[in-house]
């Protein structure tokens, strides 16, 4: 009786695997059990980082627009303070936007809001 061979489908799923752990560096792009192991990993921090690049970015822009503010006077707590009392429903990301492209215009809103 002939000995059975696992089949395609085992070499799909190493190929698979192999094919997420390209650009790896040494056994973690050639042996399948490595390479599993850091695909495991990568895909980990990928799902974690997804969520970490938008806290970044806001404290980011936060810093952009504290600067901004105080170029005008301001501190950020004041600025975003006296925008929400203005009723000016401007998000984070369009100011900073706006204080680093069109400063003028930055400068109208923070005489708002103060």
């Amino acid at each position: 009786m002939p000995r059975v061979k696992r089949g395609f489908k085992a070499r799909q799923r190493r190929n698979k695997i192999l094919k997420l752990a390209k650009g790896f560096i040494g056994a973690r792009h050639r042996l399948v059990r490595t390479a599993s192991e850091a695909v495991d990993r990568a895909l980990v921090y990928a799902y974690r980082d997804r969520r970490v690049r938008k806290r970044d970015f806001r404290k980011l822009w936060i810093v952009r627009i504290n600067a901004a503010a105080n170029l005008n006077g301001l501190s950020y707590s004041k600025l975003i303070g006296g925008l929400s009392k203005a009723g000016i429903e401007l998000d984070r990301k369009s100011l900073s936007n706006m204080a680093i492209l069109d400063p003028n215009a930055f400068s109208q809103i923070a005489k708002m809001a103060s």
